[in-house]
């Protein structure tokens, strides 16, 4: 019988993965500069969050130009990912400074609009039928107007108080004292502005005498009603108010308010 002796087998040599003087590509910068630049335009598509945009968008453009810098000196093979995340990087830069430029302006008009309610607005006098002195608007601030001077505000309305007249409430009226006089006032409002005017939020109040005492309203059958409603452009609404005042009382200031966007204006009303 006889024997064999098998050969060994050669071993093939250990190849390595990669090529002796070469690295692998680097190409981090792109990817994060592209996903940077996705949610910085996300983030300035909502203009509350410009500034998360404007600061992605800065990264992501310098991660994107640096990127792109590698793919072309032969260390990264994301050249067009690096060169999109650069571009939304711009993009992101230019939708923070829209966003910016919108939030400042809504942030002014609401200020603008909070200092018009705080402020009011602003009125001037027109002498009415019964005389008068025509005053601007800072006089206004400091003295009364006259019975039948007119109010003249900036925005167009117009406010107009009569001539105190001696007035007799009936037996169910509430606000009148026994031993005091009554006096009933005209008040108009005509609307020259653009706007609706809402006239329920308009108030009228008086005080009778030398020493400004309060004069309380009367309500019966034909006054305290007030206004109400809405008063369109270029039209007028007139209401009718009572007022008790001590007998001895000389003269009774009414102050109108025509409602919180406007200064209230004084009339000195003669008895």
């Amino acid at each position: 019988m006889s024997q064999y002796t098998q050969s060994p087998q050669p071993q093939q040599p250990y190849a390595p993965t990669q090529v002796p003087g070469t690295q692998p590509a680097r190409n981090g910068l792109g990817v994060a500069a592209l996903v940077l630049g996705i949610i910085g335009t996300v983030s300035g598509l909502v203009p509350l969050l410009f500034w998360l945009a404007g600061i992605l968008g800065v990264i992501a453009l310098i991660l994107g130009l640096a990127a792109r810098g590698r793919a072309k000196r032969g260390e990264a093979t994301n050249k067009g990912v690096a060169t999109f995340g650069a571009v939304l990087g711009l993009v992101s830069l230019i939708l923070s400074v829209v966003g910016a430029v919108l939030t400042f302006k809504a942030v002014d008009d609401v200020v603008k609009d909070i200092n018009k309610e705080v402020s009011g607005s602003a009125a001037s006098a027109k002498p009415g039928a019964a005389g008068g002195t025509e005053k601007d608007s800072a006089d206004d601030k400091a003295v009364s107007l006259d019975e039948a001077d007119t109010a003249v505000y900036d925005d167009g309305l117009e406010v107009t108080v009569g001539p105190a007249n001696a007035y007799t409430p009936d037996e169910f009226a509430a606000g009148h004292t026994k031993g005091n006089s009554a006096y009933k006032v005209t008040v108009v409002m005509e609307n020259k502005s653009k706007e609706k005017l809402d006239a329920s939020l308009a108030t009228v109040d008086a005080r009778a005498g030398k020493d400004g005492v309060n004069a309380e309203q009367i309500f019966d059958g034909k006054v305290g009603e007030g206004f109400s409603g809405t008063v369109l452009p270029g039209k007028k609404i007139t209401a009718q108010f009572a007022f008790d005042a001590p007998a001895d009382a000389k003269n009774l200031t009414v102050e109108v308010s025509p409602g919180l966007e406007w200064d209230a204006d004084q009339w000195d009303l003669k008895l």
